[in-house]
This record gives structure tokens, C-alpha cells and sequence, in this order.
């Protein structure tokens, strides 16, 4: 069996093990393209199935993909499933029978397929797939080879380049990545947990991903939290939620006196609420179709699994107290913001919320008299892009019952908390433990972690498999040391630091930190010149920064999560509802700008002035009300970083 090095390797953030939040900025950079080759076999073999008997498999491996043809007993001329896309795999793991006179050796592959629904994609499924490695006399050689298709697959997974003429060992492989994950329980529909708890937490685990998980309690407490977190000992944070908890996270790190450094620390979000619409452009810059609800949570999880990120543009927003927040998804006034917050009274319907919102606000609608100032961009945005709907559909994962809980720890309350770490942390509810943890696990993954489910490992008149952890977690793993106690509120920081202490009795969304915005006079001062204002009467003013206004309105098709702008759009007065309803309905698929809207505005801009001359109204940042009167925005290109997983175009194949 021979192995050839790709014309170009593929370094993505998992990969790497950057010692500092800028470094692991840098190093998290996004992959470049797939190279032109990327069907160059890289391993290939002869191996059993499990666990039906007698079928034997031709498997080849390729930098984008895992090509299946059987052998026996009968070779298929148009083979079923013959095809696993890299982009659909979450992880691998290696195992062996329990029978001690079976000498072959097996790996299993994660993977997670879209279904058919009357020819179109459905949604995905989980198909595991087990092969049985039993080409030599002994275990150990079966073993061993077993070992060098798990590993060469979590290497293309999690972008470490394969040796050209190397011999590919486990040792090739880094660490796991550490992640925190921020859980909102209350989420859409009330069914974040139970979303977190049947999908995220399988799939991570498969990944070999190590993770310790909180489940938040009140507004502004994922706030509280990050402010004080030991930063250096995580990889990245991720909001398994809707957008408002992400929204916490990142004025919570730019409130924090080492702000500058803590910003860069990456930030993820898995989609489980009402408005989830930065998952919405991640899992289009992932090159998935447009999906919702367990598709949109799915394809976004198999991202964060492959690991890699951008830098994310972060819109500054100050407001007439003078108060100062910062936002990464949107700023609006009129017709947009009104439908958020009066439809959070219909936020047990989830995502059909907004479309109840929508009809409602259609039937009473308002105009708005107010002056807009923008700051035009130096560099005109991309052409937009259009994009393709895709019907819902669930999943089949469940969650293996986990094993119980180690005895609390005499520390401070951190809530209701799921660890895989070894933090001095209660844990009232049972604990999931992942790869390397000293306890005897009935999960399973490339490091004897993830989900051991009924059916993948065993079946009739078969004997049952077991782990066979590739890389136990040596002496001086970080897995063997305790990490930090998280606790909430700003961290202590030295009195050298030269860094003003935080003010505890600032409003909440207050950002005491974030780099000063240069582009802007104080509200209420005239602007400089270049800038250009428009006045009148208005439906609605929309400032967005990512593509997406909701998992499946793209209000922006052009933008780009590090474009450094600000996109503005606004609709005039005069509109008839009929008009303002085509807009949305082509939002869907980003074309509302083809309709040669006369009311219909947009501008690129680096920094804008809303003022609103109707003495009543809402505004909202990021989906949450704020104060309402005169405010202004100043965008910082590449301020914080974004987990997003590798772009391109999943499903195809060079």
C-alpha cells in the first residue's frame, strides 16, 4: 500500500497548537483551496465490513474523500453510499473485538449524509461505517494498520499535513483542541439542551474534540463568565444558541482589561434558537445549501469539527447615553427591529416567530422620519452571490447514557456544567468524559472518546467491539492537569498592567473596552467631511456585517465576515406592503436586489449616523433593544476571530 503527498497541503486550525490568543488567531487561518489533485489517492486497501460477514471492500482515500467499491460478494457497477465526502465525516475511531481469538482489527467512520426526498437533498443522517482490518496473521500488524487509516483520516479531517514519505503514526496527530461551549437551555422552542445533548455533543465527541460545557441561567450570564476565564487554556468558545448569547460572549471578552488580547480568542456558535442567523452565513461559507433547524445545527457542527476560522469584522455601536456595545450581526430601525421584538412574545414558535411577525408588522405598518449619515467604503463590495433553499428534516443521533458523576468539588456554584475536563467544578448533572479522562468510558472515538450507540459495534451472532485508543493521554497531557476555575467576573490583573479597572455599576450593555472609534465625532457634533446624508421618511434601516439577517434571509449576498464593511440598506417611505412583501420573499435567496425596487436603498460605508426625528420607535443591536435616540457605528475590520470551519464547496469533488 503506498502513500503520496498531495500537490499542496491543507493546514486548518485544529492542526496547530498556537501558544498565545493572537498566535492562535494567526495560525487559525483560513485554509486555502483544496488543490487541483485533490483526488491523488493517498491510502489504499482490501478490508472486511462489519458487521456483516463474507463482503470485502477496495478502499481509497483522497484528500476530499473516502471512495467505497466492494469485492465480494458481488462488485457493484453503481455502488451505493461508494462515496464519503470528508465533508460529511466527523471523526473516526480504531477498535477491537472483544473476542480474544479474532485477530483483525477495526475503524469506524463517522459520517453524516444527506438524505433524498423525492430526487433533492434531504436532510442528514447518521451512517456510521465500521471496516475490518485483517490483512496480516497477528493483531498487532492488523492493528497497526487499522491505526494508520484512523489517523491519516483525522489528519485530512483536522488539516495536518500527511508526511510525503513518512510512516503516518498516531503521533502525527496534535492534542485536542479545548473548547468551552455556552449553552442557552431556553433557546428557540425550549429545545436547545435537548438539541446540544442528542447532536453537539455526539458529533464533537467524535471528533476527538475535548470540551467543558455550561448551561447559562439569565440574561448577561455568559457575560459574566467569560470575563473570568483563564483564556490561555482554551481553544475557543462556542454559543450553542441563538445569536443573542454570541452577542454576550464578545462584549463580555471586549469588557475585559486585557481586551485587546482576549478579543482574538476564536468564537463559535452551533444554531439552537429563534434567530440564528450568523450560523446561517457560516454554513454558507462552508459551501452547505441554505437549511434550517437540525440540517442548519448538523452542517454547522461538522464545521466546527473540521476546524479553522476568519477574522470577524465587529461593529462598534455608540448610543445616545454614550454607552458603547459591540455587535457582529446588525443594527435596525423601522420594520425590521419592530418584528424582532414584537414577535418575542411568539417565541415558543421558534423560527415561525419572525414569520408571524412579519404578517403582523405587514398589516400595521409604520413609517419613520429620521436622517441617515454614512462614511462611503474606499472599495466596492463583490457582486452578490444567490442562494438555494433546502427542506428541513431531523436526525437520527442519540446519546448513549453517560456515566456518573465524580464527586463535587468545594468551589464556587458554576451552575448546571457537563465537563469532559478535569475542573474543580460540581457537577449536578451527569458528566460526559472524552478522550484521554482517567475513567473507564463506554464512548468512543479516535482517542476512546464519543458516543457508543447500540447497532454500530455489534449485531446479531457478532461479537461486540470495544475502544482501542490510538493516543492515551501521557503524563504531561493537559488532560492530566487540572485547568482553572472558572469563575464570574473580571479577572484579577496586575497592578502593572497600566489597564484601567472595569466599573461595576456600568449598564450591562456596556463594553468598558474595544479600541477607540477614530472615524467618529461625538454625537451631536457635525460631521467631517466625505460623509453623505440622507433624510426623509423611512420603513426600515438595516446596518449588517455577515451575509445573513436569519438562517434563511440573506439581506447582504456580497458581504464577507472580514470585508472590513458595514452594509447599509434602507427602505423609503411610499412602499405598498405588497412591494415590501416581494423584498422579503426574494431575500430568502438573496435576490431582492433585482427587483429594481425604487424604494430600495444600499450603501457600502465604514462607520454611520443614525439619527431618528420620530419620537417614538426600537432600535436593536444584534436582535436586543437598546435605548432609543440618535446613535453611530464605526466598523473594526478583523477585531475578533470566528470559527467557521474550511470553506469551498462540500459534495463536490475534483
Amino acid at each position: 500500500m503506498e502513500t503520496q503527498r498531495p500537490d499542496q497541503e491543507l493546514t486548518w486550525s485544529w492542526g496547530h497548537r498556537p501558544r498565545s490568543a493572537l498566535d492562535r488567531a494567526e495560525a487559525m487561518a483560513p485554509p486555502p483551496p483544496p488543490p487541483l489533485a485533490a483526488s491523488t489517492p493517498l491510502l489504499h486497501g482490501e478490508f472486511g465490513s462489519y458487521p456483516a460477514r463474507g463482503s470485502r471492500f477496495a478502499l481509497t482515500l483522497t484528500p476530499q474523500a473516502l471512495h467505497i467499491q466492494r469485492l465480494r460478494p458481488k462488485p457493484e457497477a453503481r455502488p451505493r453510499g461508494g462515496l464519503v465526502l470528508l465533508a460529511e465525516v466527523s471523526g473516526c475511531c480504531t477498535l477491537r473485538s472483544r473476542s480474544l481469538s479474532d485477530s483483525a482489527a477495526y475503524f469506524c467512520i463517522y459520517t453524516y449524509p444527506q438524505g433524498r426526498r423525492g430526487g433533492r437533498l434531504g436532510g442528514r443522517r447518521r451512517a456510521p461505517r465500521t471496516f475490518r482490518a485483517d490483512g496480516a496473521a497477528t493483531y498487532e500488524e492488523n492493528r497497526a494498520e487499522a491505526q494508520r487509516w484512523a489517523t491519516a483520516l483525522m489528519c485530512l479531517l483536522r488539516g495536518v499535513p500527511l508526511p510525503g514519505d513518512g510512516e503516518i503514526t498516531p503521533e502525527l496527530l496534535p492534542r485536542p483542541p479545548r473548547l468551552l461551549l455556552l449553552v442557552n437551555p431556553f433557546g428557540g422552542r425550549g429545545l436547545a439542551w435537548q438539541w446540544c445533548k442528542n447532536h453537539v455533543l455526539p458529533m464533537i465527541s467524535e471528533a476527538g474534540l475535548s470540551f467543558n460545557l455550561i448551561q447559562t441561567e439569565r440574561q448577561n450570564h455568559a457575560r459574566e463568565l467569560v470575563q473570568g476565564l483563564n483564556l490561555s487554556e482554551w481553544d475557543g468558545i462556542v454559543t450553542v444558541s441563538g445569536d443573542g448569547l454570541l452577542f454576550e460572549v464578545l462584549n463580555g471578552l471586549l469588557g475585559r482589561p486585557d481586551w485587546e488580547e482576549a478579543v482574538k480568542t476564536p468564537v463559535g456558535i452551533l444554531p439552537c434558537g429563534s434567530g440564528n442567523a450568523l450560523a446561517g452565513a457560516v454554513n454558507q461559507h462552508g459551501g452547505f445549501e441554505p437549511a434550517l433547524g437540525i440540517d442548519l445545527l448538523l452542517n454547522c457542527s461538522l464545521l466546527l469539527c473540521r476546524g479553522g476560522s476568519r477574522p470577524l469584522d465587529l461593529l462598534s455601536v455608540t448610543l445616545a447615553s454614550g454607552s458603547r456595545c459591540f455587535s457582529f450581526l446588525s443594527v435596525a430601525w423601522g420594520f425590521v427591529s419592530d418584528v424582532d421584538i414584537q414577535s418575542e412574545r411568539f417565541r415558543a414558535l421558534g423560527s415561525a416567530r419572525f414569520t408571524l411577525g412579519t404578517v403582523l408588522g405587514l398589516a400595521n405598518l409604520h413609517t419613520y422620519r429620521g436622517r441617515l449619515s454614512y462614511l462611503p467604503a474606499t472599495v466596492e463590495p463583490a457582486s452578490p452571490t444567490p442562494a438555494h433553499g433546502l427542506p428541513r428534516a431531523k436526525s437520527e443521533l442519540t446519546l448513549a447514557p453517560a456515566p456518573a458523576p465524580a464527586p463535587p468539588v468545594a468551589h464556587s456554584p458554576l451552575h448546571r456544567s457537563v465537563s469532559d475536563l478535569p475542573l474543580p467544578l460540581p457537577m449536578p448533572q451527569p458528566a460526559l468524559t472524552s478522550p484521554g479522562s482517567p475513567e473507564p468510558l463506554p464512548i468512543l472515538s479516535l482517542n476512546g472518546g464519543g458516543p457508543e450507540l447500540a447497532g454500530d459495534w455489534g449485531g446479531a451472532g457478532d461479537a461486540p467491539l470495544s475502544p482501542d485508543p490510538l493516543l492515551p493521554s501521557p503524563p504531561s497531557s493537559p488532560k492530566a492537569a487540572l485547568l482553572s476555575p472558572i469563575t464570574e467576573g473580571v479577572p484579577e490583573m496586575p497592578a502593572s498592567s497600566g489597564l484601567p479597572p472595569p466599573n461595576p455599576d456600568a449598564p450591562e450593555a456596556i463594553s468598558t473596552g474595544g479600541p477607540p472609534d477614530h472615524l467618529l465625532p461625538p454625537l451631536g457634533t457635525p460631521l467631517p467631511p466625505g460623509w453623505v446624508t440622507l433624510e426623509g421618511d423611512f420603513v426600515l434601516m438595516l446596518a449588517i456585517s455577515p451575509s445573513h439577517l436569519g438562517a434563511d434571509l440573506v439581506a447582504a449576498p456580497h458581504a464577507r465576515f472580514d470585508d472590513g464593511l458595514v452594509h447599509l440598506c434602507w427602505v423609503r417611505g411610499g412602499i405598498s406592503r405588497a412591494a415590501l412583501l416581494r423584498l422579503f420573499l426574494a431575500m430568502e435567496r438573496g435576490s431582492h436586489f433585482n427587483l429594481g425596487c425604487p424604494q430600495l436603498g444600499y450603501a457600502a460605508a465604514r462607520a454611520f449616523r443614525l439619527e431618528p426625528l420620530t419620537p417614538r420607535g426600537v432600535l436593536t443591536v444584534d436582535g436586543e433593544q437598546v435605548e432609543y435616540g440618535p446613535l453611530q457605528a464605526q466598523m473594526h475590520p478583523g477585531l475578533g476571530t470566528l470559527l467557521t470551519g474550511p470553506p469551498g464547496c462540500p459534495g463536490r469533488e475534483p
